[in-house]
């Protein structure tokens, strides 16, 4: 199973901290451009607010500037795993010989054609919801930066949380239920300074912390991170390029723009409790899973 792999090296916890503190300082490297780049609209037309210089640049050198972290901290975790633990990230990511791709696109697939659906599917219901904000030259460059970059950012999130991490805390307590607890709580919490958080309040992180969970037990269920990696890309290529808002953390040149007042309950809902578990049903009948109560409750 893809959390005995833990029993297999036996690296003590002491190396998952140090090695997410050194992931976290290429994280805090990789941030030294936007750093730049903010300090320097802030102090020239933004009245030094950081949030205001971040939002007066292009929409698109926004989201590179908010990836590149993410292109750097995922080049920490490869030498933290490589070096500090002496494994292959193989080994953090799938209990089988290599990545399964085919895992991966399928569950990319499914995700994406669910979210064109609903998406264009509320245009078509409530238009005076959107403005149609299509513009081919910069709806390419976003395409090109979506494809290229945000596969990296939702790679690093998969391997450092259903990867990395639920293997740590899996050998440092002898339990999948409480490494699939923790870490979902961690990833949740992490999202707590993201603007949804001010727009919508306390109780989105709900949301963070179920898709937390979501995603922990198809990593579980199927000994491996490919679906989780699958959903995750798709989930946000798909709004980075469907659609986006004036309140969200990713500020993008996507097809439609969100101008309706949000509201929490109904989404939030509606994706943890009809969604996510419909997505989890769909992928246990393709692959056949069975052992619910030993992948997911039980010790190593």
């Amino acid at each position: 199973m893809f959390l005995n792999q833990a029993l297999v090296y036996k690296n003590p916890f002491w190396m998952y901290l140090l090695g997410s503190f050194v992931i976290i300082i290429f994280v805090i490297i990789g941030q030294l451009p936007i750093t730049f780049f903010i300090t320097k609209e802030s102090i020239s037309a933004a009245g030094g607010d950081p949030m205001v210089a971040l939002r007066s640049l292009d929409k698109n050198l926004q989201l590179i500037l908010l990836l590149i972290p993410f292109l750097v901290g995922f080049l920490g975790l490869f030498l933290v795993v490589k070096k500090i633990h002496n494994r292959s990230l193989t080994s953090i990511s799938t209990s089988r010989k290599s990545l399964d791709w085919n895992r991966i696109m399928y569950a990319f697939s499914v995700w994406s054609l669910v979210s064109i659906l609903l998406i264009f599917g509320d245009y078509f219901f409530n238009p005076d919801s959107y403005e149609w904000n299509f513009n081919l030259k910069s709806f390419s460059l976003l395409l090109i930066i979506s494809i290229l970059l945000m596969p990296i950012q939702t790679s690093l999130e998969e391997y450092i949380f259903r990867g990395y991490l639920m293997q740590g805390f899996s050998f440092l307590f002898n339990s999948r239920w409480v490494a699939l607890f923790i870490t979902s709580i961690v990833f949740g919490s992490l999202h707590f300074s993201n603007p949804e958080v001010q727009k919508l309040g306390l109780g989105v992180m709900a949301y963070y912390i179920g898709t937390g969970l979501f995603l922990g037990i198809l990593t579980l269920m199927d000994d491996g991170i490919e679906l989780a990696l699958g959903f995750h890309a798709s989930n946000n290529i798909m709004t980075a390029l469907l659609v986006t808002s004036s309140w969200t953390v990713f500020q993008t040149e996507s097809i439609l723009i969100d101008i309706s007042e949000p509201t929490l309950g109904g989404e939030t809902f509606f994706s943890l409790f009809i969604l996510y578990p419909g997505f989890i049903f769909l992928m246990s009948r393709k692959f056949n899973w069975s052992g619910w109560k030993n992948k997911l409750i039980s010790k190593l």
